[in-house]
């Protein structure tokens, strides 16, 4: 039996976005970092006060499902 051949993994192209939250602190990004890392397609989420950095697979999310996510936990979010 032949093992069909492996190729490398292609990366995947992401975007790179910041995103507003007012009234989010340190301890509040993080929660919303983790929530954002919960979905598919976001590869990384680095919050800062007010705002939160974001790297995100553009074919399978758009902004604006990021800006959904967050406003769910409970922020005001926007784009910056």
């Amino acid at each position: 039996m032949t093992q069909a051949p492996t190729y490398p993994s292609i990366p995947v192209r992401s975007i790179r976005t910041l995103i507003g939250v007012r009234g989010m602190d340190k301890e509040a990004g993080l929660r919303v970092a983790a929530g954002l890392l919960a979905l598919g397609g976001v590869l990384k989420a680095t919050p800062d006060d007010g705002q939160i950095e974001v790297h995100y697979d553009p074919s399978q999310h758009t902004v604006m499902d990021l800006i959904r996510a967050i406003r769910q936990q409970g922020f005001l979010a926007g784009m910056l």
